[in-house]
């Protein structure tokens, strides 16, 4: 599955997922978050029964907030619209499938 832009617009989508859903909240500007995006894609790539999206935070401050995100890149995982995972900071893409 191709990772998703994800938006205050089309933030429904997200919630309407029935599964597992993996949020990168990152930054064109931040350097952990570029070196994570190939981490991002691959898992997109290798989980077609994960939603897999990318919230850009300057763009969509909204959602950042909503999420209480301080510092990125962050990733949240949602099941069934519930947070149920949430970490900060580059990470090893195995800490990331665990989260899943």
């Amino acid at each position: 599955m191709q990772v998703k832009t994800v938006t205050d617009k089309n933030f429904d989508e997200v919630l309407r997922h029935e599964g597992t859903v993996l949020l990168d909240f990152w930054a064109g500007w931040c350097g952990p978050c570029r070196m994570m995006a190939p981490v991002v894609e691959e898992i997109a790539n290798e989980r077609p029964d994960v939603f897999v999206g990318k919230v850009d935070v300057d763009a969509e401050s909204g959602l950042a907030q909503k999420f209480n995100i301080y510092s990125i890149p962050t990733f949240i995982v949602l099941k069934n619209g519930e947070v149920t995972a949430q970490t900060a900071g580059a990470r090893p893409k195995a800490a990331l499938e665990e989260l899943l």
